[in-house]
């Protein structure tokens, strides 16, 4: 697909998804593509990853299932593209539809500001059972600033790769871009951990998650700071700053630039060492402001969120014009 079709795929994806989410009783009916593609990754993980076999033949097994995996993604979204080409311009619409559930805007922001809710109208237990929902690590280890922090550090990290990620690989790749994405990211989620199971077998989602996430991790970082110039509250040089300093310190090679860069521009220290489940993890801070946080604070971010993804709407938005002009 050339840019003057992927690109204003892109943009009408990105309204659409803004404006109306996924269903719930879509949902409901038949699942959500990210929810297929973990069936899948499920059934390859059953299927090839045996406990019995040595470390180098299950990395090997890994390396198959993953590119099982991105076969059959490949094979269904290219074969939708195609149905859909068959309806002329008329087929951007359904095109759009379907590619619109590889992105998160909505639900990225619904899911943190119940965080904000719940600490505003019943403390401390409704914010960590809130945040419980979107981050990996024991809630019950946090206290008000903890579960603040968790929750602006979570939609940091997912603007990255669960917005503008898919949105880059969309606007290179069409559909069938962004559902490869999603299915390495997914598969990371699901098997790219240091667990005894998954040690071998995960490597390869997790090698290339990180390279996928590459470009994104560092467009998001720019399209905060620049959302921090768009916002009183917020400082754009101290959220450089903080990403030319801290974002190599992280644990993640790509988490950390989003992270940092929401840092500086409130103001705040985030990331820093956590515990998950029983295991402490020890990780570099992102930025050097104030560790308490609230409620307010994650109100504040989700400001900046919304200034971001108005950004990336903008860039989707030249970008389709440019290429619709050039392309005339």
């Amino acid at each position: 697909m050339s840019p003057s079709e992927t690109l204003p795929l892109l943009l009408a994806a990105l309204v659409i998804e803004a404006a109306c989410g996924y269903p719930q009783g879509l949902y409901a009916w038949i699942g959500h593509p990210v929810t297929w593609i973990g069936a899948l990754i499920s059934r390859l993980d059953r299927g090839l990853n045996r406990e019995g076999d040595s470390l180098a033949r299950r990395k090997a097994a890994g390396v198959l299932a993953l590119i099982l995996l991105l076969a059959i993604t490949l094979a269904i979204s290219l074969a939708l593209t195609t149905l859909c080409r068959m309806l002329g311009p008329f087929g951007l619409l359904p095109l759009a539809l379907v590619a619109s559930s590889l992105l998160a805007q909505r639900s990225l922001h619904e899911h943190v500001a119940r965080v904000a809710e719940g600490l505003e109208s019943s403390g401390l237990a409704e914010g960590r059972k809130a945040v419980s929902m979107i981050v990996g690590r024991n809630p019950e280890s946090l206290d008000e600033a903890g579960v603040a922090r968790a929750a602006i550090e979570s939609l940091a990290e997912n603007f990255s790769d669960g917005i503008v990620a898919p949105a880059f690989w969309l606007g290179i790749g069409g559909l069938p871009g962004g559902a490869l994405y999603k299915a390495v990211n997914t598969a990371d989620s699901m098997i790219g951990h240091k667990t005894p199971r998954h040690l071998a077998f995960g490597w390869a989602a997790a090698r290339l998650d990180d390279l996928v996430n590459l470009p994104a991790s560092r467009l998001t970082a720019l399209l905060l700071v620049a959302a921090a110039a768009l916002d009183r509250d917020a400082n754009p040089a101290d959220a450089w700053r903080a990403v030319r300093r801290d974002a190599s310190y992280h644990r993640s090679p790509n988490a950390g630039w989003p992270e940092a860069a929401m840092a500086g521009a409130l103001g705040l220290r985030l990331a820093g060492p956590r515990i998950y489940g029983e295991t402490r993890v020890e990780d570099g801070w992102m930025g050097d402001g104030r560790a308490e946080a609230g409620a307010a604070d994650i109100r504040r971010a989700l400001r900046l969120y919304r200034r971001a993804c108005g950004l990336l709407w903008g860039l989707a938005g030249l970008g389709a014009g440019t290429a619709i002009v050039i392309a005339l």
